[in-house]
């Protein structure tokens, strides 16, 4: 298997060289947007380099659960790293309508990259809840009281990236200081296969990272589209448009109503009994009550006041439109000769 490997190797390692570099250069990039074309031309690059490397080393099964870590040749551990650099690359792109495929392709490379480490013992870490059932039962907070699942959890997801976060700045400057002679051709075996030791440990790391912020976005994603999909509530009986009512002048009696639309001849006037008649054929009021026969003198005495004050409405207003007329052609204070010299 490994002379295969050996065989197939130029063509492949240059799939992954250039998988790398594309990686390395979006990564190295601040110039331009995530968005534009030509970092999504790399991206597309990458992703189709890296993909083609990745179904090589399937088919020359590089890679077995049978295994252990010193049967690997050094040479071939750099392919370990395939799957995370695939699941890397696929959150580079920016589709939105495929966002929530490209997270949760991402995911599958993670995991697939994290179950071959865990197989051949690189790394102490736990598989993220839910993808393996036999991790799951290893877990220290399987036996905690139900009451307290979240505290346990949360301490214990705060202590675990605290650690990671200090274990990849101590893999980084290893790294550091090692790729020179490593680049150079100038390490030996052992220092090789020290090297791309380390970079799976720390890609690791970046892949239970990844996959933590992947399943926020999912969670956030698919409230999104809930939303979106839930119908519509119940708005209640929707109410019957009104028909526009043109403005008129209210008036008591057909004398004001004289008056009234004398004063303002562009606006109709109506007395109450026409209005409340108009709106009883619309079916909004009903004809107001009248005092019937055989009524209390209170109010028979009432009826009658209001037919009185009904009455004198026409003289008073005549008496204070007279009296509107004086004020227009008498200046105030006139005719006043009090506390004159």
């Amino acid at each position: 298997m490994m002379a295969e490997a050996g065989a197939g190797g130029p063509r492949l390692v240059e799939l992954l060289a250039l998988g790398r570099r594309l990686w390395d250069e979006l990564e190295a990039s601040t110039e331009l947007s995530s968005a534009a074309p030509a970092v999504q031309e790399k991206v597309r690059q990458g992703l189709d380099a890296l993909q083609r490397a990745a179904a090589m080393v399937a088919q020359l099964e590089l890679f077995s659960e049978n295994e252990e870590l010193e049967e690997i040749a050094s040479a071939d551990m750099k392919f370990m790293l395939l799957p995370a650099l695939l699941g890397a690359m696929t959150l580079k792109q920016v589709d939105l309508s495929r966002r929530r495929e490209h997270l949760e392709s991402a995911r599958e490379h993670f995991l697939h990259f994290l179950k071959l480490c865990k197989n051949y013992g690189l790394g102490s870490f736990q598989l993220p809840p839910g993808t393996s059932g036999e991790e799951e039962a290893r877990s220290p907070s399987a036996s905690q009281d139900p009451a307290q699942p979240n505290l346990v959890a949360m301490a214990m997801s705060r202590t675990a990236k605290i650690e990671r976060y200090k274990q990849k700045k101590e893999l980084e400057n290893k790294l550091a200081s090692m790729s020179s002679s490593v680049e150079s051709r100038t390490a030996d075996e052992d220092q090789i296969r020290e090297f791309y030791i380390l970079q799976i440990q720390k890609w690791i790391s970046t892949s239970l990272e990844e996959i933590e912020s992947i399943e926020q976005e999912l969670v956030i994603l698919k409230s999104r589209d809930a939303a979106r999909q839930a119908p519509a509530g119940p708005c209640g009986p929707s109410r019957p448009a009104r028909t526009p009512v043109k403005p008129f002048i209210l008036t008591r009696n057909a004398a004001q109503a004289r008056v009234f639309g004398a004063g303002y001849p562009g606006l109709p006037t109506m007395t109450v009994d026409d209005w409340y008649e108009q709106r009883r054929k619309q079916g909004i009021v009903s004809t107001p009550q009248r005092v019937p026969a055989g009524a209390s003198d209170e109010e028979l005495q009432k009826q009658q006041q209001e037919t009185k004050e009904e009455e004198d409405d026409e003289e008073a207003l005549r008496k204070a439109r007279d009296w509107d007329d004086w004020k227009d052609t008498h200046p105030r204070g006139y005719g006043n000769r009090h506390n004159m010299g």
